[in-house]
């Protein structure tokens, strides 16, 4: 890769880079959305992650569901989602899920949950679930899942995709020299296992990664994952800017310019993914419905 720039620390109260400013949220449609949330007693990771994006994703009627309650039973050092003791899972959620994405008429569904590793599928059977109950109002939506690892359980990752999304996504979040501070109970080998085992049990099902950047990786360190993750078959990858959270989560080594977002961009495509989406700002789920036309095809 040939980019190259020094680690640079950021202090804790720097002022954040202009590229990194974006308008509060307060659209006609934002709140619209915000209030049927509500309503249907739904969660999304845009509002627990504090996903930067959410005032435009909102705007334009684009969500991203976060299913299995929103209390992880994992504490990740770079994730602001609440962990601890989670609650029973609600078995009527799936048709709540699916009920918001009909009465929002979407065409492309990003589906995620918190790790559940209480249950003993991980929320697997939720997951499919919720895939088959909004097949059934919404036909015509594509339905995206961000899944967690089910701690390697294969029949759990079997399940997903037994029942059929169009696209599936798990986070290898960053590189393996971080696992251990960043990822609390994650496993790099067991991340890309999942990704290559969904490629040979279904390969008409796109798989799909993100990475976040600025956790302290060198740029030496980021091919290397590029590399696994084709040879898993990933055809689909978001690179963005890790941002802490609050002063408890895991510091940010530093911030990279957008024109090192185009480089490793170049770079992943270079390696032969169909599509990058890379950018200060880019999250899992940016652009996720342009993402899938790469592979899928136009709606």
């Amino acid at each position: 890769m040939s980019v190259e720039a020094p680690v640079e620390f950021v202090r804790q109260r720097e002022r954040k880079p202009d590229w990194l400013k974006v308008r509060a949220p307060g659209s006609a449609n934002y709140l619209h959305l915000k209030g049927l949330m509500r309503e249907l007693k739904l969660h999304t990771v845009c509002e627990e992650a504090h996903c930067p994006n959410i005032g435009e994703c909102w705007h334009h009627g684009t969500a991203t569901f976060m299913i299995l309650g929103d209390v992880c039973t994992r504490a990740c050092a770079y994730c602001a989602v609440a962990h601890g003791r989670p609650g029973e899972a609600d078995p009527a959620e799936p048709a709540r899920v699916a009920g918001a994405i009909e009465a929002m008429a979407l065409r492309h569904a990003v589906i995620t949950s918190v790790d559940r590793d209480d249950l003993a599928d991980g929320g697997a059977s939720l997951f499919a679930d919720t895939i088959r109950q909004t097949r059934a109002r919404v036909p015509t939506c594509r339905i995206e899942v961000l899944i967690p690892d089910f701690q390697g359980v294969a029949a759990s990752l079997q399940t997903v995709l037994d029942a059929g999304p169009d696209v599936l996504n798990h986070n290898i979040e960053t590189v393996p020299r971080l696992y251990r501070m960043a990822r609390s109970g994650g496993r790099y080998p067991r991340s890309i296992e999942l990704l290559d085992r969904a490629r040979r049990y279904a390969p008409d099902i796109p798989t799909k990664t993100g990475i976040m950047v600025g956790l302290g990786e060198d740029l030496g360190e980021i091919a290397p994952v590029f590399d696994d993750l084709r040879a898993a078959g990933v055809s689909l990858l978001t690179i963005g800017q890790y941002l802490r959270p609050t002063p408890a989560h895991a510091p940010m080594a530093r911030y990279y310019h957008p024109d090192e977002f185009a480089e490793l961009k170049r770079a992943a495509l270079a390696k032969g993914f169909a599509h990058v989406e890379s950018g200060p700002l880019v999250r899992s789920s940016y652009h996720a419905r342009e993402q899938a036309d790469a592979v899928i095809g136009p709606e």
